[in-house]
Formats: C-alpha cells, structure tokens, sequence
C-alpha cells in the first residue's frame, strides 16, 4: 500500500497496452514509451541529456516471503510530484510534463495540480524551458504545449470559469508532432521556437 503525505492511500491505474502494433504510429505504445524512447535516442546522439523524474517514496513496510524476494506492503509519497521530466538541452534547463487524454474535443484541467503549475512558473522565472506535452490518444495527435496556453485556462478555472482547453486552441497554439521510428517524437526541434516565445514576451 502506498500513501500520499496526507495519509490517504494511493490507487494506481493499470498500465492498457494496446492490442495491435503499429509501425510509425501513435497506437501501440504510451506517451510515456514514446518520451522514453526518444529520451534514449537524444542522449544517444548526444543531441540532449533529458530524463523521467523518479517519484520520491518513504517505504514504512517490508515483507520477505522469500529470502531472494522482498514485498512492500506499505509505502508513502514524501512529497508531491513536480513534472515528468527534466534535463539539459544546448545550456539549457529543460522542463515538462506529459499529459494523455481520450476526450477528443478538449483537455480537461484536472490533469494538471496547483504544485505542478507553481514548480513550472518558478522554472520559467529562472530561465528554464517549461512546456506541455499532451497526447490526444483518441485523435492520435501529440502537441507540445506552451506554458502560456495554459496558464489563462487555468486561473479562468479557479474562479469557476471553463474547465478544459478546447483542441482548437491547440491546433492553432501548439506544435503538432509527427510520430516516427527514430527518434519517436521529436519534441526538441520545437524547443529553438518555444525560447524565442519566451524572449519576446
């Protein structure tokens, strides 16, 4: 069992592996896959050093019902989690995190958590790269997301405005990704345009 810092248990969804494998496509595979993946090939071709962000748990309690095997029983969160992943790219502190939906029209906010939008506006003030990369898996389409498309979604949503971001926005906001063989997706050629946003702001 694993518990948030709060105490209240955690209830984690099983990981869907599709049925059908698919060359050059979204289907067959998790954004997460996709991203790890791609992480691989860039350190590979020494293009960027980005990795999966490790989730930080305290555990309480141990079972060993065999001698070469041990069980955690119990196990807590120390903290909330920030973002999926992190790294460096060209000098450059990079910053994101990956979000999957099946709603085909819009993406709801409940996704994304008041400490993820607070770590991500922090790392922006310093001089990171921050971004989204949300996955429409239904449509099929992969978007890296500004910081900025989001943020005026999301305070309208603390005072009980809208409560997803339509996919119109993202068709004319985001980058829209191409899935490949190698890398999977390509998520850095759309960095260069997403700091030169920054610096015109």
């Amino acid at each position: 069992m694993i518990r948030y810092p709060n105490g209240k248990r955690y209830s984690a969804k099983p990981s869907v592996q599709a049925p059908k494998k698919v060359s050059y496509g979204n289907r067959g595979q998790s954004l997460e896959d996709d991203l790890n993946e791609t992480n691989l090939y860039y350190a590979a071709h020494d293009i960027a050093v980005i990795h999966k962000k490790p989730v930080p748990v305290q555990i309480v309690k141990v079972d060993y019902p065999m001698r070469s095997a041990a069980v955690i029983r119990e196990a807590y969160f120390r903290t909330p989690s920030t973002t999926d992943y992190n790294g460096i790219w060209q000098g450059k502190y990079i910053d994101f995190e990956a979000k999957e939906t099946k709603n085909k029209t819009s993406f709801p906010l409940n996704n994304i958590h008041e400490h993820q939008m607070q770590h991500m506006a922090a790392v922006q003030r310093h001089g990171g790269i921050v971004f989204f990369i949300i996955r429409f898996s239904t449509l099929e389409r992969t978007y890296v997301v500004p910081l900025q498309l989001v943020v005026p979604y999301w305070q309208a949503l603390k005072n009980d405005g809208r409560k997803s971001i339509p996919l119109k926005e993202f068709e004319q906001h985001a980058h829209l990704l191409a899935t490949d063989y190698m890398p999977r997706i390509d998520y850095v050629s759309c960095l260069p345009s997403l700091e030169s946003e920054e610096t015109t702001k």
